[in-house]
């Protein structure tokens, strides 16, 4: 993934094109970097072709992000215009969406369920959201699995319906979710719990209802960014932890289910990224800094519209 070098320049010519002008050196660290790392050599702009020294590039080309700025604004003005780019383009048919849910499902199930210690391989994941068996792997595993499908399913439904998020609808995702412990669906806990590591102790069970409550409320009434409101609203569910289990994959589930109404593509935060994950509640929780989550939801919804920007222009 491009991280390193930005688009320097780009000046207009004929025939509708726009033309690249390379730097034959740049430098990062103290370091310079070669010619080939430069962005069109490297296939990072789509529609790109090089003619002499220089790139000409399709003037709906769009500028990858340039990770050496952490503004998170100026990332979420990015996804904007690239929403924007995405909106004009045909749209998904219902083949094409149904598709492509399932293939994002098959990771997003495995990070999602992984980041809680679900012990499933990628492969294993694949295999049981088929129906297979894994020999010696925990029947817990497996319904963790079959859970989290049948609650993406449950929320894949609800954007057609476009309503409000309620308290009973969070219940419900949780209820599907948590399909191993059955006496715990959809029932805020009654009892205290500790996040082993957390910078910060959930709230007392007396306190779960009038914070919920309070969390639905201001998350209606902000008029901020949606990365911004998801961000926020996902830290404040997880202080929370309403449930006894199954709090962290009912609030990325909520995230997406929001995500999709707005008509932007679900993300999935990778197992691989937990540590940056943590960091972000350690974060806030410490500091009242909730830049860390807003800058990787919004890196990944970065990603997934530039996939769908992808498979719409081919």
């Amino acid at each position: 993934m491009f991280d390193i070098i930005p688009l320097q320049e780009y000046n207009s010519l004929n025939g509708g094109m726009l033309c690249l002008i390379q730097q034959s050196k740049l430098q990062k660290n103290g370091e310079f970097l070669k010619e080939e790392l430069i962005l069109c050599s490297e296939d990072k702009i789509e529609g790109a072709f090089q003619i002499g020294r220089g790139w000409n590039i399709p003037e709906d080309a769009i500028k990858p992000i340039d990770k050496r700025n952490k503004n998170s604004d100026n990332l979420f003005a990015l996804i904007e215009d690239k929403k924007k780019q995405l909106n004009k383009l045909r749209p998904l048919t219902e083949g094409e969406v149904t598709r492509l849910n399932e293939e994002f499902m098959v990771e997003y199930t495995y990070n999602t369920n992984a980041i809680e210690g679900n012990t499933l391989t990628l492969r294993e994941t694949d295999m049981v959201l088929r129906g297979l068996t894994i020999d010696k792997k925990p029947l817990k595993d497996h319904l963790e699995v079959v859970g989290h499908k049948e609650a993406f399913n449950y929320i894949c439904d609800l954007i057609k319906e476009n309503n409000p998020i309620t308290e009973s609808i969070i219940k419900q995702i949780h209820s599907l979710v948590l399909a191993d412990k059955p006496h715990d669906k959809g029932i805020y806990r009654n009892i205290p719990v500790r996040i082993m590591g957390a910078k910060k102790n959930p709230v007392q069970p007396y306190m779960i209802q009038p914070e919920m409550e309070k969390l639905m409320l201001d998350y209606y009434n902000s008029t901020e960014n949606i990365i911004k409101k998801l961000a926020l609203f996902h830290i404040k569910f997880e202080n929370i932890h309403p449930f006894i289990d199954g709090n962290g994959r009912t609030g990325r589930l909520f995230v997406n289910l929001e995500l999709m109404k707005a008509e932007y593509p679900p993300i999935d935060i990778k197992f691989s990224d937990r540590i940056k994950y943590y960091d972000a509640f350690d974060s806030y929780n410490t500091t009242n800094d909730n830049s860390r989550m807003e800058n990787l939801f919004a890196t990944y919804l970065n990603e997934r519209l530039d996939m769908y920007i992808r498979i719409l222009k081919k």
